[in-house]
C-alpha cells in the first residue's frame, strides 16, 4: 500500500513539474518573435543581401513582392533591409533605458524601502515628483536638454522609468523586510548588508523581472516615437519610428508605414504577452 501510494504521489510531483515547464502556444509564439528580432538586431547581414542605405533608383515605390518583402522606399532601397537594419538601434536603445531604470530606480526603491526614515520620505518625495509628469513628456524634456540622438532618447527614456522601479522595488522592499526569515536573521545577529543582500534583494527583485520585461516594449514604443518626432538620429538611420515618419509623407504607398509600425507592434506586443506571463509565473 505505501509502495503504491509513494508511486502515485512520485507520478503526481512528475506531473506538477511537467506543468510548471508548460509554456502557452501564445508566449512561445512570442518568445519565437523576440528570438528574430535579437537575431535581427544581431546579424542583420544573414537575414537580407540589400545595402540599407543604398537604393535602386529604377526601383523605388515597389510594392511588397518576392523580392522585396516589405517593398521599396522614394530612394529604390529594400525597405525590409531598413527594418532589419534599424532593430539594432531600436533594441539596444531600449535595452539602454530598461537598465537605467532598473539601476537606478531599484537603487532608490531599495534604499528607501529598508533604510526608512528620512531617506524614505527625501526618495519618496522625489519619486513623486517624477510620477507627476507624464513618462513621454519627461522624456521629451530629457532627451531636448542633452541632444538629438538616439542613445540620448534611450537615456531619456530610462530617466522617465527610474521613477516606476523605485516605487516597486520599494513596495517589494518593505514587504520582504517585514517577513518572519528576516526578522530571525536580524536576532541571530545577521548584519544590515549580509541581510539586505542575501534575503532582502533576492526577494525584491523577483518582481522587478516582469517589470523590466514590460518596460522594455514601452521603451522601445517611446523611443520610436521620439525618432518619428525627429529627436534621434536622422536619415539614413533607419531607426523603427524614423521609418514610419517618413512613410507618413508617402501615403500613396502605403506598406512604408504599415511594415515598420507593424514590426514594431509584434514585438511590443511580444513583450507584453511575456511580461504577464512572467507575472503569473513563480
Amino acid at each position: 500500500m505505501s509502495l503504491v501510494s509513494n508511486t502515485s504521489l512520485t507520478s503526481g510531483q512528475r506531473r506538477d513539474r511537467l506543468a510548471a515547464f508548460r509554456v502557452p502556444v501564445t508566449v512561445a509564439l512570442s518568445f519565437a518573435v523576440i528570438a528574430i528580432v535579437i537575431a535581427w538586431s544581431l546579424a542583420p547581414q544573414f537575414f537580407t543581401t540589400h545595402s540599407p542605405v543604398v537604393g535602386v533608383p529604377a526601383d523605388k515605390l515597389l510594392g511588397p513582392s518576392l523580392s522585396h518583402w516589405f517593398g521599396t522606399d522614394h530612394l529604390g532601397r529594400d525597405l525590409y533591409t531598413r527594418v532589419v537594419y534599424g532593430t539594432a538601434s531600436s533594441v539596444s536603445s531600449a535595452l539602454v533605458a530598461v537598465v537605467i531604470g532598473v539601476l537606478f530606480g531599484g537603487l532608490i526603491g531599495l534604499l528607501a524601502g529598508f533604510l526608512g526614515g528620512w531617506v524614505d520620505v527625501v526618495f519618496a518625495r522625489l519619486v513623486d515628483v517624477l510620477l507627476s509628469i507624464p513618462k513621454f513628456l519627461l522624456a521629451v524634456i530629457v532627451v531636448t536638454a542633452i541632444g538629438f540622438e538616439t542613445i540620448n532618447a534611450a537615456i531619456a527614456t530610462g530617466v522617465s522609468a527610474i521613477a516606476f522601479f523605485a516605487r516597486v522595488t520599494r513596495s517589494e522592499v518593505i514587504k520582504t523586510r517585514q517577513a518572519t526569515f528576516v526578522e530571525a536573521s536580524f536576532l541571530s545577529g545577521g548584519s544590515r548588508w549580509y541581510i539586505l543582500t542575501r534575503h532582502v534583494l533576492p526577494n525584491a527583485s523577483r518582481s522587478v523581472l516582469p517589470l523590466a520585461v514590460l518596460q522594455f516594449g514601452e521603451s522601445i514604443l517611446i523611443i520610436a516615437s521620439l525618432a518619428f518626432l525627429g529627436y534621434g538620429d536622422p536619415p539614413p538611420a533607419s531607426d523603427w519610428g524614423l521609418l514610419i515618419s517618413i512613410g507618413k509623407d508617402y501615403l500613396k504607398w502605403p506598406w512604408l508605414v504599415y511594415a515598420p509600425a507593424f514590426v514594431t507592434i509584434v514585438t511590443v506586443l511580444s513583450v507584453n504577452r511575456i511580461s504577464r506571463w512572467l507575472r503569473k509565473t513563480d
